[in-house]
C-alpha cells in the first residue's frame, strides 16, 4: 500500500460509521497492481498496467447492509464515506471504543518470483512464445488468441469487533485458444494455468505446452463424430476440471441463495443428496490454487469447509452476514471483486475428493457410454438443480475401450440426481481455474475432481440415438 491510514484515524473511521447505530461495522482499503497481456491476429493487440486504490465502508444493523466506497484514503474521505454508510443504515444507537488486534496468517503462500518485479518484456516473451508455436503446428490453426495476467494486492481491513488485517495476495494466470478450420468446418481448443504463484508459474507450465494442448484440442475436433444422444452411462475424467461441482452444487451451497430460497439445497442439512461415494469440500488453504487465500475479504482465515460428507449434506458456505442470519461462524467464504462491492459467500476450491479406484479400470468397466475429457460452458438454475453442459471434448466408450472422439455433445440433467447416481470415484485429481461470476462481481476460484461415473445422464448430440439405462460391466462399489 502507497501509504496505510494510522490505526488512530481507522478507529475514529469506525466510530463515524457507527455514529447512527450499527451491530457491525468494516472498512476495506484494497490496493491492486495489474498487468494484462493479449496477443490476438499474430501480434499483440492490449498491454495495460494500472493501480486501483480505494476503500470500502460497510454497516449492518439486523438484517440491513449499507455500503459506501471512495477513492479518497485521506482522512477527511474515510469519515465522509462512513458518515454515508452510517446514514443509511440507522439502528440502536452504539459507542463502544474499539481496540484494534493485529490478525495473524495461519497459512503462508510463497512466491518465488514477483511478477510485479519481472520486467513487462518478458511477460510479451511469454506470450509471444505461445502464439508462434501455436501457429507453427498446423495449418489448419487459422486464429489463436493468449492472454496473460497478473494481479499483486495488498488489503488493510479493520472492524468495529477489533479486527485489524494487512494482507498481500499475489495471482497469475495464462490463457491459450486455439481455433481451427478445415473446410467449412470450425472447432476450437482451449488451454489454461494460472493460481496464487508470481512468474514461476511458466517453470512448471511452459507456454508451448498450453499452446500445444489448445492445438491439439482443435484439431482433435475437426475429425471428431458426431456425439451420440440418449440415456447412457458418462465419465467424467480428472482432466475434465470441477465444472459440475462447481455449477450444478457449488453454488447452490452458498448460504445467500439457500437463505433467499433460490437453492436446491436449502432445507437438506443431514439428509442424504449425493451417493455415498461422494464428498464435497471447499477449501481455500489449497497450496497455490487460484482460489486459495490466507484471509476472506471479510478478514476471516481461509479454512477447509466440509460441504457434503459420504453423500449427506454437511452445511453451506457462509460469509459474515449469512452466518449471522443463521446464528453460525462464517466459514471464511466472504469475498468481493474490488473495494467498491459488498461481500457475499462464494466458492474458493471447489472439489470432489479422491476414491481410491484406477481410473483406467472405471472405464474399463464401462460397457457403453461417454468419456468427458474437458468441459465447456453450460448454465444451471440453483433453484431446482437442473443443468445444461458443454461438453469441450469428448470420446465413445465402447466394451471399457476408449473410442473415437465425439463433438457436440452436451450433459442435461439435475445436480443433485446426477451426483446420486456416481458409483465410481478414482484416485486421481484433475483441477480447471476460472473466474466466477455471481450478482456482477467476479472472482478467482479453482475447481477440480476425480475420475467419476454416473450411471446414468442424458447426453445430448446429433448422432444416432443409443439409450443405454444403466452403467454395464463389472461395478465395483467402494
Amino acid at each position: 500500500m502507497t501509504k496505510r491510514p494510522p490505526k488512530d484515524d481507522l478507529r475514529d473511521v469506525l466510530a463515524v460509521a457507527l455514529d447512527h447505530g450499527g451491530d457491525f461495522a468494516d472498512i476495506f482499503i484494497q490496493k491492486k497492481v495489474t498487468t494484462g497481456i493479449g496477443c490476438e491476429a499474430n501480434q499483440i493487440e492490449r498491454l495495460n498496467s494500472g493501480i486501483d486504490l480505494g476503500a470500502g465502508i460497510r454497516v449492518i444493523v439486523g438484517e440491513a447492509t449499507a455500503y459506501a466506497y471512495t477513492n479518497d484514503l485521506r482522512k477527511e474521505g474515510l469519515l465522509h464515506a462512513a458518515k454515508v454508510a452510517s446514514h443509511a443504515a440507522r439502528g440502536n444507537r452504539t459507542n463502544q471504543p474499539v481496540v484494534l488486534t493485529a490478525a495473524v496468517p495461519g497459512i503462508d503462500l510463497p512466491v518465488e518470483q514477483r511478477p510485479d518485479q519481472v520486467a513487462v518484456a518478458d511477460k510479451v516473451e511469454q506470450v509471444l512464445r505461445a502464439n508462434h508455436h501455436a501457429r507453427s503446428l498446423d495449418a489448419r490453426i487459422k486464429q489463436v488468441t493468449v492472454g496473460y495476467a497478473d494481479l499483486t494486492q495488498e488489503v488493510t481491513l479493520v472492524n468495529s469487533e477489533g479486527l485489524y488485517l494487512e494482507d498481500e495476495s499475489i495471482r497469475t494466470r495464462f490463457v491459450v485458444h486455439a481455433v481451427a478450420a478445415d473446410g467449412a468446418m470450425i472447432q476450437t481448443g482451449y488451454d489454461a494455468a494460472g493460481g496464487t504463484v508470481g512468474f514461476e508459474l511458466f517453470r512448471e507450465k511452459a507456454p508451448e505446452d498450453l499452446a500445444q494442448a489448445a492445438v491439439d484440442r482443435a484439431l482433435l475436433m475437426l475429425t471428431a463424430r458426431p456425439a451420440p444422444s440418449g440415456r447412457m452411462p458418462v465419465v467424467m475424467a480428472g482432466e475434465a476440471g470441477g465444472t459440475m461441482v462447481h455449477e450444478a452444487c457449488g453454488h447452490g451451497l452458498e448460504a445467500d441463495l439457500v437463505q433467499k430460497g433460490l437453492s436446491v439445497y436449502a432445507g437438506k442439512q443431514g439428509q442424504q443428496v449425493a451417493s455415498p461415494l461422494v464428498t464435497v469440500v471447499d477449501d481455500a488453504t489449497l497450496p497455490g490454487k487460484y482460489g486459495t487465500f490466507r484471509f476472506d475479504d471479510e478478514g476471516i482465515p481461509g479454512q477447509k469447509t466440509v460441504l457434503i460428507e459420504k453423500g449427506v449434506l454437511r452445511g453451506y458456505m457462509y460469509d459474515r452476514f449469512t452466518a449471522g442470519k443463521d446464528n453460525c461462524p462464517s466459514t471464511g467464504n466472504g469475498r468481493r471483486e474490488s473495494y467498491q462491492h459488498k461481500p457475499i459467500p462464494r466458492m474458493t476450491n471447489t472439489l470432489i475428493t479422491p476414491g481410491n479406484e484406477d481410473p483406467a479400470q472405471i472405464i474399463k468397466d464401462t460397457a457403453y457410454g461417454l468419456l468427458v475429457q474437458k468441459m465447456g460452458g453450460g448454465q444451471v438454475n440453483t433453484a431446482n438443480g437442473d443443468f445444461v453442459f458443454d461438453v469441450a471434448e469428448g470420446y465413445l466408450i465402447e466394451n471399457g475401450e476408449v473410442k473415437h472422439a465425439v463433438r457436440g455433445a452436451t450433459l442435461t440433467g439435475n445436480g443433485p440426481e446426477a451426483l446420486k447416481v456416481v458409483d465410481r470415484v478414482g484416485r486421481d485429481l484433475g483441477f480447471s481455474i476460472g473466474t466466477c461470476g455471481k450478482d456482477g462481481q467476479g472472482v478467482p476460484v479453482s475447481d477440480a475432481q476425480p475420475t467419476i461415473r454416473m450411471a446414468s445422464l442424458v447426453v445430448g448430440g446429433t448422432g444416432e440415438p443409443r439409450q443405454q439405462g444403466r452403467a454395464q460391466g463389472k461395478i465395483r462399489r467402494l
